[in-house]
């Protein structure tokens, strides 16, 4: 439960990353010239500065985010494929040596 909940945040940081980096400004201005005249809501120096703050947040929340999963999916006792392939077919399973026939001898008998 707590993983699915995890991945759904991963997922939404992911679009919300790939948001944040595509609106800013660069050589070629990117998405960023879809944005409006954003100089009066972000301050003088335009959406530039607030962008790079938030995409730092955003982007340290992913890297915390995707630790976290890799330690939640590795600290589950769950079998892997091949396992489970192993427990049905027994084919890389290792067998018990099985002890091999001896022919009966014949035994003498004393003399009477």
């Amino acid at each position: 439960m707590t993983t699915d909940l995890l991945l759904i945040v991963q997922i939404v940081l992911v679009v919300i990353l790939v948001i944040a980096v595509l609106l800013q400004k660069s050589s070629s201005i990117g998405l960023g010239a879809y944005s409006g005249s954003n100089e009066s809501v972000f301050g003088a120096k335009g959406p530039s500065a607030f962008l790079a703050k938030a995409t730092f947040f955003i982007g340290f929340l992913f890297v915390v985010n995707t630790i976290a999963l890799g330690y939640l999916y590795s600290s589950a006792k769950q079998a892997s494929v091949v396992d489970n392939m192993v427990e049905k077919t027994n084919v890389l399973a290792p067998t018990a040596p099985t002890a091999t026939p001896v022919a009966p001898t014949k035994e003498t008998k004393p003399a009477q």
